[in-house]
C-alpha cells in the first residue's frame, strides 16, 4: 500500500516491479518495432495519467495489475488481434488452412472474404511477416474481432433456429461447444461394426454433411447479416 502522499515518482520501483512480473504476457516477438522495453514505458505512461485516480487508502499492486494487464490486452488487441482472419478463432476451423464447411479457408466463407476484403492488407501493414506463420501465438490469445464475433453468434441464432433436433444436437456440440466427432459419438451413444472406424464414424459423417449444405444454403441466400 502507497502512503498517502506517495506520488507516482516515489513508487517507481514497485511499479516497474510489477510490469516486469508481466513481460511473459508479451508474446508478439513478430512486432520488429515494439520489444517489452517500449510497451513498459507506454504502461508506465499510463499508469501516470491515472495516478490521481488511486485511492491510497486501498493496496497499490492490485490496483497496478488491473491497469497494467488492461494494457497488454489493449495493445496486443490493437496491434495484433484486431487484424488477424477469423479462421483462427473458428470452431470450423482444422489443421493446415482445412475447414470443416468449405474444405479450405476461402472468400467462400463470407467472414473470411469480409476480412480478406477489409483486414487482410491492414494486418500485413502492421506486421512485417504475415500473421500466417504466427498462428500459435494468436490462438493462445483470448481476444477476436467484434465484427467475427457477431458475425459468428448470428449464424449459431440462425442455424439452431432451423436445423432439425438431431442435427441441433450436433451442429451445437461440434460447432458451438467444439467437441471432436468421437467426443459427440460418444455423448450420443453410437457405436460400429465397422473394424477400424471410431463409433458413429457414419452417421456424425452424415448429420454434418447435412448442417453444411444448409449453412452453405443459408449464407449463399444472404439470411444472415453478415458485417
Amino acid at each position: 500500500m502507497a502512503e498517502k502522499n506517495d506520488s507516482f515518482e516515489e513508487c517507481i520501483e514497485i511499479i516497474n516491479e510489477e510490469i516486469r512480473k508481466r513481460k511473459s504476457k508479451w508474446n508478439l516477438q513478430s512486432l520488429a518495432w515494439m520489444d517489452f522495453d517500449d510497451v513498459s514505458q507506454i504502461i508506465k505512461i499510463h499508469i501516470n495519467n491515472k495516478w490521481h485516480l488511486y485511492d491510497s487508502k486501498q493496496p497499490l499492486k492490485p490496483w497496478l495489475n488491473r491497469i497494467i494487464s488492461n494494457q497488454l490486452k489493449n495493445l496486443i488487441r490493437n496491434n495484433y488481434g484486431n487484424f488477424t482472419r477469423p479462421c483462427l478463432k473458428c470452431a470450423a476451423a482444422e489443421e493446415s488452412d482445412g475447414c470443416k464447411l468449405f474444405k479450405k479457408q476461402c472468400i467462400d466463407c463470407p467472414l473470411y472474404e469480409y476480412w480478406n476484403k477489409n483486414k487482410k492488407d491492414a494486418q500485413n501493414l502492421k506486421v512485417p511477416v504475415s500473421m500466417d506463420y504466427h498462428s500459435i501465438e494468436v490462438k493462445n490469445m483470448s481476444y477476436s474481432v467484434d465484427n467475427f464475433e457477431s458475425n459468428k453468434n448470428k449464424l449459431h441464432k440462425k442455424m439452431l433456429s432451423i436445423l432439425k433436433p438431431l442435427e441441433r444436437t450436433v451442429y451445437k456440440l461440434i460447432y458451438i461447444d467444439n467437441k471432436s466427432d468421437e467426443e459427440v459419438a460418444g455423448i450420443m451413444n453410437y457405436t460400429t461394426s465397422e473394424r477400424g472406424r471410431p463409433p458413429g464414424y457414419k452417421h456424425i459423417k452424415n448429420i454434418k454433411k447435412s448442417i453444411i449444405e444448409k449453412v452453405k444454403k443459408v449464407l449463399e441466400k444472404g439470411e444472415v447479416d453478415i458485417i
